[in-house]
């Protein structure tokens, strides 16, 4: 059995992994300042549209915390009890984000039921539409950018990250919807049946995190594209002599794991199939950066001895 390990597992911290902490800190600072506007918005207005707007804050500060000791976990290079590094911590972020979003669904349901049997009125519309507006823009920059970064740098965490801060924002953007619709139509139950309709939304997204975590915290396989670049190194590789089976893969955050079986003539040297196996490992690290690639010889002269299919 022959491995390649990228830099991250059993060397030193790449940078570009240490500095992945950063963008979680701005992540927590992004969240208390909307947690603190959105917040507010809903003390001058007195909606539970814009209330359930700032609960939804307060999940992307506890998110945000979570996120930043996942990705401090996760950047540890291999120790002795983990030879393949700490990579999943990042699945418990996820799914812990998401946990923590249908907690505050059910409190933004809740809220929402108790306004609508007992309406109230609005004030101050405009100051707190304006001040919840310049929340949403925040987080839609931020959450853009935490998306790239998450994509460029395989972070399952900042990923998530962004992804939920994009959902905030078209939650924000639901809930002005309903509060100007407040002010347009003085029908006041409007705004708790916007603010429901914000608690549904975020349910779906906290299933959406939670169900990816445990995918990936299963061993699910690489992505198709991901596959469909090994088919293609293994494609280009294959000969009449050399054949390869046993294709297996893994992710754990942003590392890969790639297995498979390079059959050779068993009248060939150590050497030679030596040699072949290499080819394969570097072809698919080129393909799939920080990629860990195991790799195992066998003779198809073995099969037909034993009367199997070479």
């Amino acid at each position: 059995m022959k491995r390649i390990a990228f830099p991250e597992v059993g060397a030193e911290q790449s940078p570009a992994s240490a500095s992945l902490a950063r963008f979680a800190w701005l992540s927590i600072a992004a969240a208390l300042v909307t947690i603190a506007l959105k917040s507010t918005a809903y003390l001058i207005t007195g909606s539970v549209g814009l209330l359930s707007d700032a609960a939804e804050s307060l999940v992307n500060l506890v998110a945000a915390v979570v996120a930043l000791i996942a990705l401090r976990v996760s950047i540890r290079p291999a120790d002795h009890n983990h030879d393949y590094g700490h990579g999943k911590a990042e699945y418990f972020s996820a799914g812990i984000e998401g946990l923590l979003i249908f907690v505050a669904a059910a409190a933004i349901l809740v809220s929402s039921v108790d306004r609508f049997l007992h309406p109230a009125g609005l004030e101050r519309l405009g100051a707190g539409i304006g001040i919840s507006a310049a929340a949403s823009v925040i987080n839609g920059v931020l959450g853009v950018y935490l998306i790239r970064v998450g994509r460029a740098h395989r972070s399952v965490t900042l990923t998530a990250d962004g992804k939920h801060l994009i959902t905030d924002v078209w939650t924000s953007a639901g809930v002005i919807v309903g509060v100007l619709l407040v002010a347009v139509t003085g029908w006041q139950r409007l705004d708790p049946v916007v603010a429901a309709l914000v608690g549904l939304n975020i349910l779906v997204t906290g299933y959406r995190l939670v169900s990816q975590s445990v995918t990936s915290l299963l061993d699910a396989a690489l992505p198709a594209e991901d596959l469909a670049q090994i088919d293609e190194v293994l494609a280009g590789l294959r000969t009449d002599d050399v054949d390869f089976v046993d294709l297996r893969t893994r992710e754990s955050g942003r590392h890969r794991f790639v297995s498979l079986t390079v059959r050779v003539p068993g009248a060939w040297t150590v050497e030679r199939g030596h040699q072949v196996a290499d080819d394969v490992e570097r072809a698919i690290a080129q393909k799939l950066p920080q990629t860990v690639i195991q790799t195992h010889l066998e003779p198809h002269l073995a099969h037909a001895v034993a009367g199997l299919p070479s």
